[in-house]
């Protein structure tokens, strides 16, 4: 569900990921692309999260966008 969520309001979410999360790149979205697994590693990448943190951290700021 969270990966539909994802996909189909990419473009729409990229500046809220930014805002949030703002050592992500420009190329680091192009890579994401709405994929939930290749988000959660670049913020474990970047940020150095766990893994439970990176996911944490995605599942509050996606559920800002199911509606």
């Amino acid at each position: 569900m969270n990966e539909d969520i994802l996909k189909g309001k990419w473009h729409e979410m990229k500046g809220g990921v930014k805002e949030k999360w703002g050592k992500l790149t420009d190329d680091d979205l192009t890579v994401v692309d709405g994929k939930a697994e290749q988000l959660q590693g670049l913020l474990q990448k970047r940020y150095g999260y766990t893994k439970e943190k990176a996911v944490e951290e995605y599942d509050q700021f996606i559920s800002k966008f199911k509606k």
